[in-house]
């Protein structure tokens, strides 16, 4: 039997009971020792997939049960958001029993992931390097931090607002002529998990094929950099640093929100068919030929006279009206709806994106469904977020039961012949 394969009950199932099984990474333990976002989401991410996350807190418990209003019954519904199909308990890492206890976790665990600052497990005797990897050479260890395990930043805090301040996010996102603005959820936190959950899982293709574990470093600052994206190739291809657009796009014209007489249409036409189309549409057909907006390049170099045009044919448009002939002309258009309206979105019951269940205190819940749709091993609710520390007993019941069996195991074991 391969040793970093051993089959685990699993945490599973469709009915928020924990009792179904599948998913792709079903058999997969994690040691979850994040807290706020970015971990959090990485180690939800594992366990909609099949994972049993144990998700290990402090006594006070993770910061985002204090963050809100909203609370429903005493729950956080920010700490909700991230934290379903995991099971929670309690350890206190300033004593030593609450240390050995995450040792034997480990000693059987496939994945660990922590987001303390740089140097912390250290500190409390759990660094990789010196201790887990010579527990479990089979496991896949991750960090988040906020710049990476070197360099003069490493030991620096990291939390969203501060790592889009200073890795370019807020720089490029705001009105023309405004002040910076960060985006409107913690969207460095957000990528920084799935890429956590990402390499992670290849580490884990890795183990399979060889049995060797390893480290993945990973920081909310280099996530910023990669996520730049065409932005940052500008600069570092061209030399160009565009400057803040709103919610127009620095390569693609006409990319823009325009006001009609109902509200805000989004408006993004990615090739000179589609701007033709669009001209058809606001009655301006002779806009397609004019020499200055015939290609995007021109209409680039032209942006503010086109977008002084097009505002003033959007302004006694009906956004609903516009945005309906503009799907059956494959136009790229789309009102600007507020959270109530995206959740009646036709879409979002026709792709399952919404999931209620029975929470412990709060009652029927519901949360945003599984955005990845896998047809063999899909994504399913098993537990609902856990209570601070609810399922410790359970937790380490099991661990005593392993140990037990393992040491009844090894005890029957005929001596090797000398």
């Amino acid at each position: 039997m391969d040793p970093f394969a051993i089959p685990r009950s699993a945490a599973g199932g469709g009915a928020g009971d924990g009792t179904a099984k599948g998913g792709p990474l079903h058999g997969v333990r994690v040691i979850d020792l994040t807290r706020v976002l970015a971990g959090p989401f990485a180690t939800m991410m594992m366990a909609d997939l099949g994972a049993d996350v144990i998700k290990v807190e402090a006594p006070v418990g993770d910061d985002t049960r204090r963050w809100g209003p909203p609370w429903i019954e005493g729950e956080s519904a920010y700490f909700t958001c991230t934290n379903r199909n995991k099971r929670g308990i309690v350890l206190d890492f300033k004593e030593e029993s609450a240390r050995e206890v995450v040792k034997r976790l480990v000693a059987d665990a496939d994945v660990l992931v922590e987001n303390f600052r740089v140097g912390t497990m250290e500190k409390w005797g759990l660094g990789y390097e010196e201790v887990l990897r010579e527990l479990n050479p089979g496991l896949v260890y991750c960090s988040i931090t906020g710049y990476g395990r070197s360099g003069p930043a490493a030991p620096l805090p990291g939390y969203d607002p501060i790592i889009e301040a200073v890795g370019g996010f807020m720089s490029i996102n705001g009105e023309q002529n405004g002040r910076p603005l960060k985006v409107g959820v913690a969207v460095i936190d957000i990528i920084t998990g799935c890429q956590a959950a990402y390499a992670v899982t290849a580490a884990l293709v890795h183990r399979e094929r060889t049995g060797e574990g390893q480290r993945v470093d990973l920081s909310l600052f280099e996530t910023s950099l990669s996520a730049l994206a065409n932005q940052a190739s500008a600069y570092l291809m061209g030399g160009v640093i565009h400057p803040r657009l709103g919610n127009a796009h620095p390569h693609i014209v006409p990319t823009d929100t325009y006001d009609t007489s109902t509200g805000p249409v989004m408006v993004c036409v990615g090739n000179d068919n589609q701007f033709r189309r669009l001209c058809v549409l606001l009655g301006a057909s002779e806009l397609a030929d004019d020499p200055r907006f015939t290609t995007n390049p021109l209409r680039v170099q032209n942006r503010k006279a086109l977008t002084a045009i097009l505002r003033e044919r959007f302004a006694p448009l009906d956004s609903r009206n516009f945005t309906a002939k503009a799907d059956a002309a494959g136009v790229p258009a789309a009102p600007v709806l507020e959270l109530d309206e995206v959740f009646e979105h036709p879409q979002v019951a026709a792709r399952d994106m919404l999931i209620d269940f029975e929470h412990p205190t709060v009652g029927r819940m519901r949360q945003v469904g599984f955005p990845f749709k896998l047809d063999r091993t899909p994504a399913a609710l098993r537990y609902p977020p856990p209570l601070l520390g609810q399922h410790t007993e359970e937790v380490l019941a099991e661990l005593e039961r392993a140990e037990a069996e393992r040491d009844e195991g090894e005890a029957s074991e005929p001596a090797l012949a000398r």
